[in-house]
């Protein structure tokens, strides 16, 4: 089957519902952590040039943008480690329930397996705004 939509047909979640853009993120999610790893060795590889050419690099992501960055990796972190967790579970087959015979009408395994999906989701949302509350308001 080719796929005629691209990236808008890989990214669109159809008739998959919320996992699939639970995946979609888990992706985006994991692209950006690395990214971030390759600047953050950058930015702090500034520190071998000396004192001076530290608190330079230093000086340069102290703005409220970059701030603002930080929550964002930071939300991607959290966000990776629990659906990346949510995944490991379902893959051992722990919170889907035992294989049963299956009879019509068919339920989904996908449907099986959301109570945890929102469980997890439940969390990341508790834990984004614990942090967001330490970053720009404590």
């Amino acid at each position: 089957m080719d796929n005629y939509l691209g990236v808008a047909g890989w990214a669109k979640g159809g008739r998959y519902g919320i996992e699939r853009y639970l995946f979609f993120l888990h992706r985006i999610s994991g692209l950006g952590l690395i990214v971030y790893l390759l600047m953050h060795i950058y930015v702090t590889g500034a520190r071998i040039y000396g004192a001076e050419a530290w608190e330079a690099s230093m000086a340069a992501v102290s703005g409220p943008l970059f701030k603002f960055g930080e929550y964002l990796v930071m939300a991607a972190f959290v966000f990776h480690a629990l659906n990346g967790i949510r995944l490991v579970l379902i893959e051992l087959g722990i919170g889907i329930g035992k294989p049963e015979r299956q009879e019509y009408p068919y339920v989904s395994s996908v449907m099986k397996q959301r109570p945890l999906m929102w469980v997890l989701m439940a969390l990341v949302a508790v834990l984004l705004v614990v942090s967001g509350l330490d970053f720009f308001v404590l």
